[in-house]
């Protein structure tokens, strides 16, 4: 199963959702901290999701799709048509990074064109904030609007918020799933300016130990390494393989050892349908 998501992503979730799919409990709301592709969104069926991320130009074009559909596609689809050379990528790129004037729905409409033309889909910025990936020379570069028509339909349903993780878990309530997809341990992080280090991994995992301690489903997905086995040693440990892509040369595969972390809390939080959705229900899940 591979579920096409509109953007090209480092670490998307799309071929291995299958596997994914095993892990994640039922619930009233899928959390997810760390958006990225939105993949697990997309191949999901939660009644309601939360969507966040700390790349505000990330959640910024999944809002203007779920909000004007198709003046985005109209809008992007010039973009494609209008800048097919190496020049004019580096030209939208530098326009995109400086110009401050640029609208919302513009600035969402040239990072889906960044994204799409931008080396292997690469999202990095660098110190300043400006998005710095070089250029991909690809025959034809893909426009996906079947992809963007989908996910409008998927989005009705969602809240996409740019928030870090520590303010995203802090939403959490009964009923909630939490999916965490961070960037993993001692690979590429630099997906935004602040990157994500040790520190952050450590505060996170902690965070989210907290959770599973208040009776939260969790289910983390990360590098197989020293520290987060360490880390999410009271979870469960499941281990998959997938590929990587970065620092891969074109053409060739590499894998990744990957582990999935599922909770073992006391307690299930959820509703009781017969009393609607403002009463929680608190139960001892029996081992």
């Amino acid at each position: 199963m591979t579920v096409k998501t509109p953007l090209k992503w480092v670490g998307s979730k799309s071929k291995v959702m299958t596997e994914l799919k095993k892990f994640l409990p039922a619930g009233q709301r899928l959390v997810e901290p760390f958006g990225g592709s939105c993949a697990v969104m997309m191949a999901t069926d939660y009644p309601a999701y939360l969507v966040a991320d700390i790349n505000s130009d990330l959640i910024n074009m999944y809002q203007q799709i779920q909000q004007h559909e198709n003046a985005f596609i109209a809008l992007a689809a010039k973009l494609f048509a209008q800048n097919a050379s190496e020049q004019d990528y580096y030209a939208l790129r530098d326009d995109f990074n400086n110009n401050p004037g640029m609208t919302l729905l513009y600035r969402a409409a040239a990072f889906l064109y960044l994204n799409r033309h931008a080396w292997r889909g690469v999202c990095r910025y660098n110190q300043n904030g400006g998005f710095n990936v070089p250029y991909e020379k690809i025959a034809k570069p893909y426009f996906p609007v079947d992809e963007i028509r989908d996910f409008a339909t998927k989005a009705k349903r969602a809240t996409f918020i740019c928030a870090d993780f520590a303010d995203t878990l802090s939403m959490v309530q009964p009923g909630d799933v939490i999916y965490s997809d961070s960037p993993y341990d001692g690979t590429f992080s630099q997906y935004h300016t602040s990157g994500f280090a040790r520190a952050e991994h450590e505060a996170l995992a902690d965070q989210l130990n907290q959770l599973v301690g208040k009776g939260f489903p969790v289910v983390v997905s990360n590098s197989d390494t020293e520290f987060n086995r360490k880390a999410y040693h009271d979870f469960t440990l499941s281990h998959i393989t997938t590929s990587r892509s970065v620092t891969v040369a074109a053409g060739e595969g590499k894998k990744g050892a990957e582990i999935i972390a599922t909770s073992n809390p006391k307690y299930w939080i959820g509703f009781d349908p017969a009393a609607g959705d403002e009463s929680t229900v608190v139960q001892e899940v029996l081992s």
